[in-house]
């Protein structure tokens, strides 16, 4: 039963999020905002924010809603929605894993989206939180 109705949390979550055509738009003044070159910025291998507490709360639970489903809450990428989609994905906890990847190029597979997984609209997390929630990341191999 818990394998069937996975996946359909799954679809169900990913069609309610609101885009920014729907109306969310994305707030410009955020206490914990990045510099506004951060969209310029994407590319390059530095991640341009200093993580406090608050802001790592706000990415475990980003992490917990947007991602954990798939990727598991410790990052391990072993859930039953993978399983059941026939996907192997990479394991946060492995402190190998993300080594040669740069922080500029998780943020646009993050916004962006990769293969099967769903791009992280601007509405729904702002830059400097998702530079946060790759430090979070970062963080589940340590």
């Amino acid at each position: 039963m818990l394998k069937s109705f996975l996946p359909l949390s799954a679809v169900i979550l990913f069609a309610l999020t609101p885009t920014p055509s729907q109306g969310s738009k994305q707030e410009n003044a955020t206490p914990d905002a990045a510099p506004a070159s951060a969209a310029t910025q994407a590319d390059a291998a530095t991640n341009p924010v200093k993580p406090t507490a608050e802001s790592q709360a706000k990415a475990r639970g980003l992490y917990l809603i947007d991602c954990a489903m798939c990727h598991g809450d410790n990052g391990n990428g072993q859930t039953d929605i993978v399983k059941g989609m026939g996907l192997t994905l990479p394991d946060f906890t492995d402190l190998k894993t993300l080594a040669g990847t740069p922080d500029g190029q998780l943020f646009n597979i993050i916004r962006n989206g990769k293969d099967k997984m769903p791009p992280e609209a601007a509405g729904r997390a702002n830059d400097s939180l998702v530079w946060n929630l790759i430090v979070y990341i970062r963080k589940m191999s340590k």
